[in-house]
């Protein structure tokens, strides 16, 4: 648990989850029973991180980002953001909600493209400098569902959302994996239900593994 009275919350999922929506129904939530929150995403959430994101997401030369690349990016991302926004929230004693966060690189690069778990996660845990999330829900969703969702926002896909379902197939295994390997830490929703069901899922499993903070 946090040592300094914040407590640190990610949210991550395939693409499609609704892992957003249900980041902005928590963040209500918790103001409603008195909580300073902070809403945040990665990549992004400082402004050296936001154009991190837009060259991760839409990468305007054409040019294809190494795969080593792509987690030192996302690991840069990552560090100024706790260094900036998330680790000053948590001193403060604010709740954090942070739309993706680590795993989203331990399942997209490590499980997607193939590099392996324990290569990202080194990377990774020097970024980190010891902020790890309190509590990690995981929006778990059958691949088919999750792209039909992605097609239906009649939006241009990005990187990630353009890759093959083969590459989504990877990347949900490898979050069941990190679910398996930090049982108390990531929580498995089921988001294949209504926003409010889902939101319901949310609620108790915060209860569960933070209710002593609330």
């Amino acid at each position: 648990m946090n040592p300094h009275g914040g407590v640190f919350i990610s949210l991550e999922g395939c693409e499609g989850c609704g892992k957003s929506t249900q980041a902005e129904l928590l963040r209500s939530w918790l103001e409603g029973v008195g909580k300073g929150v902070v809403m945040t995403r990665e990549p992004g959430g400082t402004p050296t991180g936001e154009m991190i994101r837009d060259l991760l997401q839409h990468h305007a030369s054409g040019e294809d980002i190494s795969p080593p690349a792509e987690v030192l990016l996302f690991a840069a991302s990552r560090a100024q953001h706790v260094a900036h926004v998330i680790r000053p929230a948590l001193e403060r004693g604010d709740w954090v909600i942070c739309d993706r966060f680590v795993d989203s690189s331990l399942a997209y690069q490590a499980g997607g493209r193939g590099i392996g778990v324990e290569k990202v996660l080194a990377v990774n845990e020097y970024a980190l400098d010891g902020c790890w999330p309190d509590c990690t829900l995981w929006f778990d969703l059958p691949v088919e569902t999750a792209l039909s969702r992605v097609a239906g926002r009649g939006e241009r896909p990005d990187r990630f959302e353009s890759e093959h379902a083969s590459f989504h197939d990877r990347v949900r295994e490898a979050y069941r994996g990190l679910a398996e390997r930090f049982p108390e830490r990531i929580v498995r929703v089921e988001a294949e239900g209504d926003v409010e069901t889902v939101a319901g899922t949310v609620r108790e499993a915060l209860n569960t593994a933070v209710g002593e903070r609330l």
